[in-house]
């Protein structure tokens, strides 16, 4: 295995933003296949603001809106040639929200699943999805601190981002996300353990969950933590606030909405459950889907 790449964090706990493209809907960013990165086309303006409102909340390490600018998702919907250009945007903006706060904040770079978050079943061959991470990583590096490959179903999917992310040379987190129903495993049914084995040659120096229930997390955070420390990296953990995920959920079919919401993860709540996190080893928490800059600033408070 290559060297791990360090990443210089803050002492303590640090906070990860929350949502992002739920955050931008909310704001009246109209719906669109294109989910998060149609903001980079139509209001690139409320990007910059969620981005601010989520530094002014407390975190210290913001997420880029790179979530859906992947080639395949570009090219169904014509824009295959804006690539570069909405990649290098999503990079900027987080970028200017930095400087414009002048607060300490790190870059995470997102990489998400290439054919559909939570569908361990459309995960492609290593050979075809590396590549394409691989070419998204190489826009969002000079804007980033670290890597966040997130909503990995598979270790399949995981390994190839993380792959295609580290050919950067820069720091790589991966980040799992869960079964519901209270299970620590992956949406593949793969153990945290086994998951963590198909990165040993990798120089990845995070494991997390997220886009999953809290309560997934909290079961899987003691084993995060292991499998961290026997790498000398860091555990972290940023869960969303759906009611539940269908195994055969299409983002184009069903939308957002057949997700449902969770009237019981206010900010309140949601922060004890991170806190919980914390005492079983997690470094970095934040927030997924639905949780906004309310629960972030409340998180804050409640390490604080």
């Amino acid at each position: 295995m290559d060297r791990i790449p360090e990443l210089a964090l803050p002492e303590g706990v640090v906070v990860l933003d929350g949502g992002l493209g739920q955050e931008l809907h909310h704001r009246g960013l109209k719906a669109h296949p294109l989910w998060s990165a149609y903001a980079l086309v139509s209001c690139q303006a409320k990007v910059l603001a969620v981005h601010l409102d989520y530094i002014a909340a407390g975190a210290r390490l913001i997420t880029t809106n790179s979530y859906s600018t992947t080639r395949p998702r570009l090219e169904e919907n014509g824009m295959a040639e804006r690539f570069h250009e909405l990649n290098r945007s999503a990079g900027e903006l987080a970028c200017w929200a930095r400087d414009e706060s002048g607060a300490e904040v790190l870059i995470a770079g997102s990489l998400p699943p290439i054919h559909g978050s939570y569908r361990p079943d459309r995960v492609a061959p290593f050979e075809e999805i590396e590549p394409l991470y691989r070419e998204q990583a190489e826009v969002l590096a000079p804007f980033v601190d670290v890597f966040l490959c997130e909503t990995m179903s598979s270790g399949t999917e995981a390994r190839a981002a993380a792959s295609g992310a580290a050919a950067t040379g820069k720091p790589v987190w991966v980040a799992w996300t869960l079964a519901d129903g209270g299970s620590a495993r992956l949406r593949s049914g793969e153990t945290i353990a086994e998951a963590a084995a198909q990165l040993e040659d990798l120089p990845v120096s995070g494991f997390l969950a997220n886009c999953c229930a809290p309560e997934s997390i909290s079961l899987a955070m003691p084993e995060l933590a292991e499998a961290a420390a026997a790498r000398g990296g860091i555990a972290g953990g940023y869960a969303n606030a759906f009611s539940a995920v269908p195994k055969d959920w299409d983002y184009a079919r069903d939308g957002i909405a057949a997700l449902g919401l969770r009237r019981d993860l206010d900010p309140f709540a949601y922060a004890e459950f991170a806190a919980d996190w914390v005492d079983a080893g997690a470094k970095v928490v934040g927030g997924c889907c639905e949780v906004g800059p309310a629960h972030i600033a409340r998180l804050r408070q409640r390490l604080a």
